[in-house]
């Protein structure tokens, strides 16, 4: 019973340290990632939404109209899938301090929430997602990488209740000036 339960609490503590990466982990990663100049422009982005099994389910291009004033950026996102439907999403995002951003969609239930170190930006939101001619509440964990002044690479997960739904996958590059 003993060996049990010291067992036990040793997997307990050992589980512990899977945690999730801090961003803060990127602080001394190059390029350094500037919401406001890198999402300034024209952005073109591919990506891929595949399922817990890891099946591409939707596959889409979208293209980001973006500018800021300010602490103040407007990314205007229009979407359009393989299967040939579109949808929009506008997003204003508000930089707080030097790490941390906040941002708003019609679609995005209450405050997106940002923080950015090094050439990473972690950002978390709950997205209301139409399925079927449904809408379930779906929580985002998104990761951005910046690459270099024109491509950034980011990796979404979607979860509900905890349980993780499946990931998205894109690649945004800005067009040259």
């Amino acid at each position: 019973m003993k060996k049990s339960l010291i067992a036990s609490i040793a997997c307990m503590i050992g589980l512990g340290g899977c945690g999730s990466t801090m961003v803060e982990a990127y602080r001394n990663e190059k390029p350094v990632l500037d919401l406001a100049q890198y999402f300034n422009g024209t952005i073109d982005g591919w990506g891929v939404f595949q399922d817990r099994s890891g099946k591409v389910v939707k596959r889409f291009y979208v293209k980001i109209d973006a500018g800021w004033q300010g602490n103040t950026g407007t990314l205007d996102e229009d979407f359009s899938y393989a299967d040939g439907s579109t949808s929009r999403r506008v997003w204003t995002i508000t930089k707080l301090d030097a790490h941390t951003y906040e941002g708003r969609a019609d679609d995005v239930v209450g405050v997106a929430t940002g923080t950015a170190y090094g050439n990473a930006l972690r950002w978390t939101y709950v997205l209301r997602l139409p399925v079927d001619g449904k809408v379930y509440d779906v929580d985002f964990d998104d990761w951005m990488y910046l690459m270099d002044d024109k491509v950034m690479l980011n990796r979404s997960v979607m979860s509900k209740f905890g349980f993780r739904l499946g990931d998205l996958t894109l690649s945004f590059a800005r067009r040259s000036p």
